[in-house]
């Protein structure tokens, strides 16, 4: 697994929150194994949502079900709090409205515990990188739901002009909605994967959104998945 065990020379700053001690802790356990800075564990949302300020981290690895708060209740903690935090979401549940109902919430990806470690290393990474991630399967259903979205009437009233992009920040917001990963867009394109990490961070600037997540919905909207 390219760079899970070498990641970037400032290391990812990560909290975990899982209300399970020994699931917790292994988690926490591989995260330092593997080269990550684990900043703060807990067992319960409120906790998290409360020192995540102080801790700043990049990467929140969040169970789904909490004693104290539901994973989008967290989510929504996190993003008042720590809105520079990525939330990946580890759950043993694939249900179908957990996953929507986080994705909603703002978590960038989904990761059922059932995955193996690699796997899962490179979920952070990747979820630190601003790249929406998913336990295979639950891509369609996400996208599926953002098409679903879209396709229901809005009220654009006041909306202003459309931002401009450049003809390849629109080709690499396509291969987005289409649902390709980085490295993915970055082989279709010939381009490197710093290259298609910058457009898609110019695009989110230009867009005034804050992650993959919503870019998808937005590139669906404009009807750039075809």
């Amino acid at each position: 697994m390219a760079g899970a065990e070498s990641p970037a020379e400032q290391p990812i700053r990560v909290m975990v929150v899982d209300d399970h001690p020994m699931w917790r802790d292994g988690v926490a356990r591989d995260l330092t194994e593997a080269g990550y800075e684990v900043v703060a564990t807990f067992g319960e949302g409120a906790q998290a949502v409360r020192v995540a300020a102080a801790v700043r981290p990049q990467v929140v690895v969040l169970d789904l079900h909490l004693p104290d708060l539901t994973g989008p209740e967290v989510i929504a903690g996190l993003a008042e709090t720590a809105p520079q935090a990525r939330v990946l979401i580890l759950s043993a549940s694939e249900e179908q409205a957990d996953v929507l109902a986080a994705v909603t919430a703002g978590a960038t990806g989904y990761l059922v515990k059932s995955a193996g470690r690699e796997d899962f290393l490179a979920a952070v990474e990747r979820t630190a990188a601003g790249e929406a991630v998913f336990t295979p399967g639950l891509a369609g259903l996400v996208l599926g739901e953002y098409r679903r979205l879209a396709a229901a009437p809005t009220d654009s009233s006041g909306a202003g002009p459309a931002p401009s992009l450049t003809e390849r920040e629109t080709e690499v917001l396509r291969q987005v909605a289409k649902g390709l990963s980085y490295k993915q867009v970055a082989q279709r394109l010939g381009v490197s994967h710093r290259t298609v990490q910058n457009h898609v961070q110019n695009t989110l600037g230009k867009l005034q959104l804050h992650n993959r997540v919503q870019l998808t919905r937005y590139a669906i909207e404009q009807g750039l998945d075809t």
